[in-house]
């Protein structure tokens, strides 16, 4: 959340505890060839990376997640930051069925934010992505 519109210190952060960057195609694929970086912050055996946009939008990715608990993890991590939020939409996404969105607008200390966790309906889990953007 910190780093959402600071394209220059989400990437300075990155740097500072070492993740690589991930090279082209999987770059590409994750910024939907828009401009940016994308980091590995994998830890085995699961997967994860950090997508640095370079209009400030940024996300992490993960390939195996439960939808329940991504939520409910997001709210309480945004509860114990102070960050206060609400629902704003919730629907299955529009043109893939499988993924089911959750979007939220955030504020503190004068910032604003619109959050997008979008997770797979499948009980089993599957892949997850969490968006911030300023508002």
């Amino acid at each position: 959340m910190p780093y959402a519109g600071d394209p220059a210190g989400l990437r300075a952060w990155a740097a500072k505890i070492g993740l690589p960057q991930v090279p082209d195609p999987a770059r590409a694929a994750f910024l939907h060839s828009a401009p940016g970086i994308v980091f590995d912050a994998s830890i085995p055996p699961e997967k994860y990376v950090v997508v640095s946009s370079d209009d400030g939008i940024c996300a992490t990715v993960t390939n195996q997640a439960e939808g329940s608990a991504v939520v409910t993890a997001v709210e309480d991590d945004l509860k114990l930051a102070g960050v206060q939020f609400r629902l704003a939409i919730e629907r299955d996404d529009k043109q893939v069925g499988q993924i089911h969105n959750r979007e939220y607008l955030a504020t503190k200390n004068g910032r604003s934010w619109r959050i997008l966790v979008a997770t797979v309906k499948d009980p089993q889990g599957g892949q997850a992505m969490l968006t911030a953007a300023p508002e």
